[in-house]
């Protein structure tokens, strides 16, 4: 005797994947490290494992790393992308504006130091910073013709207006616009190649640091190299739910 099994529709799988970028898409703050990638650093708790397990992608490639400038993504991190790559994410630039060396100065130096350095990233973001991501964002799309591409951008760093240990209220102003700088910059090259920009500035507003809620790690000691990222909070309720909005 024969037995006839009804099954649902099958659950169709998500685009194919492929997550590039720098130390925010790696998820350097996140913990839950892959030892494998070494000093890349990358997070299973990062975003983009997050929307993998979420969405179940046909295939899936992370080659984001730590460190990260838009030369490093177009030399080192497009292997995976091919005609059938239906999703890209990536963040990419703040590098490039030394944002890191812009943080150590403002940690560490004065406030007119802080606001020289931001003035420094800020003309380097608006004047050399457009061609990079073109070229970056050009590779990617000659690897990649036919997939969604989303830019994800970088969170403010500090809520204002509160009282703070630490940085003076005139440097968290200058780290906080130099920010905006950077995302305007990359908004506006991301929509000229038809991108997504995915601006994360709106779902870390009061969970900057000072904000009693941080989704981001001030000064670590060890490792070093998670200092002023996301944790893994961040990752999930800061960096995915615009990831998953836009994709």
């Amino acid at each position: 005797m024969f037995s006839l099994v009804l099954t649902g529709p099958a659950q169709a799988a998500g685009p194919a994947y492929v997550a590039l970028g720098d130390s925010y898409s790696a998820g350097n703050g996140a913990g839950n490290y892959d030892s494998s990638s070494g000093d890349c650093h990358r997070s299973l708790s990062a975003y983009p494992y997050l929307w993998k397990n979420a969405h179940a992608p046909s295939s899936f490639a992370d080659t984001s790393c730590s460190g990260a400038v838009t030369t490093d993504v177009t030399n080192n991190q497009l292997g995976p992308l091919n005609s059938a790559t239906g999703l890209v994410s990536l963040t990419i630039g703040g590098n490039d504006a030394g944002f890191a060396d812009v943080m150590t100065t403002c940690v560490t130096g004065s406030d007119t130091t802080c606001v020289n350095r931001v003035a420094q990233a800020e003309t380097y973001a608006q004047n050399t910073l457009p061609a990079r991501l073109d070229a970056t964002y050009n590779a990617i799309r000659a690897k990649a013709p036919n997939a969604k591409v989303v830019v994800l951008g970088y969170p403010h760093m500090y809520t204002l207006n509160v009282f703070c240990v630490g940085l003076s209220d005139t440097k968290h102003r200058k780290i906080d616009e130099a920010s905006d700088v950077i995302d305007s910059v990359i908004a506006a090259r991301a929509a000229a190649h038809g991108f997504v920009f995915g601006d994360v500035r709106g779902t870390f507003n009061n969970h900057e640091l000072c904000s009693g809620d941080d989704y981001l790690h001030s000064l670590v000691v060890s490792p070093s190299w998670e200092s002023y990222h996301p944790t893994a909070t961040g990752h999930s309720s800061g960096y995915y739910p615009v990831l998953n909005a836009n994709s």
